[in-house]
């Protein structure tokens, strides 16, 4: 096939709006972009003005699925800018719901948006019908995940909880030990859930790519909650400060949110298989074991492996989760005041949320009201470079005998595996920050 025209208004099963748009012509690729078509949103200029405590409470509803994300790198940047050291407790509490909330979006990922391609069929309702216990798994692991983020975070989304300088809910041990039962019992399910994912053909795509995130070089941990910025070319750390030696923002004609590169690469990928290759020593090692299990192992560049990653690292999630409710019931919890600023400046907070690095940046004044921010979202990171795996993708597509429905469909995988959060993407800020 020479000359072919791919259009699609809107790609289905992920979040937010996103156009499709490949021109072809005498075989040679005219037009290729992945179009981000939503209003951008401002959140970085209403938070202005505002008082420091609100901005984890603000900035949690940029997304209905990783608003744990959001409020954890939100009170982190702003404790930086303070001078806020949170106590244990309440970062072993942090580290609890945020592995919740990793498991709420991979289980989603995994079961409703992703399986579906790999059956032949356009959503999970019609295997409600024809495989009712893989749906019945699926939710079951999903609620366990939604009730983490309830107990620690006083509601499933958007948690009230979680606070600047600490936490002003300490979950009851009963409640504690019920999950931490029901984690143990999700052994059975992640266990069939890998079976099913073993008997999936995962198309081949493979491009040399830089996989940027977090590592953890001080307690050895499977970097989530904290981390230094590393990749698969450049392992050196960069601390969360110096953020922007590593990540170069610029807005694209075609798309309502800017495109990301490194001094590396001009496209660099995000997520949980860039979590993976950069931090495989330091999974679970059941997690380890699920991974040789499903054939995946570092440096992995096909990028439609990010959902096995995301199974790996749901494995990972359950067993830390059961090992922090085991550390706080040991050491007892108690009710902490919140701590209060200590100073004022510019503070930067990363955390690596389910579809990768997240960036949130405030400065303080000495009235402790926010003068500036800036937030940089993983999919705004990954859409030039599902852009340039596109790119690698539809010569071969155009030579392998399919036709153009068949040809669209690999392309809406193709951007679904990288699970895209696209409304989170759309930021801008006002021009003397941009400058």
């Amino acid at each position: 096939m020479k000359n072919v025209t791919i259009d699609v208004k809107h790609v289905t099963r992920v979040e937010g709006h996103g156009n499709i748009r490949v021109r072809v012509s005498d075989g040679e690729i005219t037009q290729l972009q992945l179009a981000i078509v939503e209003s951008p949103r401002f959140f970085e200029a209403f938070l202005r003005g505002r008082r420091y405590y609100e901005a984890p409470h603000i900035t949690c509803r940029i997304c209905g699925i990783c608003s744990v994300g959001h409020t954890t790198a939100s009170v982190k940047a702003i404790e930086a800018a303070c001078g806020i050291v949170p106590s244990e407790q309440t970062v072993l509490l942090r580290k609890l719901i945020l592995y919740g909330e990793e498991l709420q979006s991979h289980f989603l990922h995994l079961y409703f948006l992703a399986v579906p391609d790999f059956v032949g069929v356009g959503s999970v309702i019609p295997l409600a019908k024809t495989h009712p216990d893989v749906v019945r798994r699926a939710l079951r692991m999903k609620k366990l995940a939604n009730d983490i983020c309830g107990v620690v975070g006083g509601r499933h989304i958007h948690p009230i909880a979680l606070h600047v300088g600490g936490m002003s809910h300490v979950p009851p041990d009963e409640e504690l030990i019920g999950l931490k039962r029901r984690l143990e019992d999700a052994r059975a399910d992640l266990r069939e859930t890998a079976k099913l994912f073993s008997t999936l053909k995962v198309p081949d795509l493979c491009r040399k790519t830089e996989y940027v995130s977090l590592k953890e070089t001080d307690n050895g941990e499977y970097a989530f909650y904290d981390g230094d910025i590393v990749s698969t070319l450049d392992p050196r750390p960069t601390k969360a400060a110096d953020y922007r030696k590593r990540i170069m923002e610029s807005i694209v004609e075609h798309s309502a949110a800017k495109h990301c590169r490194s001094p590396n690469s001009p496209t660099y990928a995000v997520g949980a298989l860039a979590r993976f290759n950069n931090n495989h020593s330091q999974l679970h090692p059941i997690a380890r074991q699920t991974a040789r299990d499903l054939g995946l192992e570092p440096i992995c560049e096909n990028p439609f492996h990010n959902n096995t990653a995301q199974l790996v690292e749901s494995v990972h999630c359950v067993e830390a989760s059961i090992e922090i409710i085991d550390e706080l019931l040991t050491r007892g919890m108690k009710v902490e005041p919140l701590m209060t600023p200590t100073r004022h400046g510019t503070g930067v907070g990363l955390a690596e949320v389910p579809r990768g690095l997240l960036v949130h940046e405030y400065t303080v004044d000495k009235d402790h009201r926010i003068e500036g921010a800036n937030l940089i979202i993983p999919t705004g990171q990954n859409l030039a470079n599902i852009e340039e795996d596109m790119r690698e993708m539809v010569p071969r597509l155009l030579t392998s005998g399919l036709g153009r429905e068949e040809m669209t469909l690999k392309l809406e995988m193709l951007v679904r595996a990288y699970d895209p959060c696209i409304s989170c993407a759309t930021h801008f800020l006002d021009v003397a920050w941009d400058e």
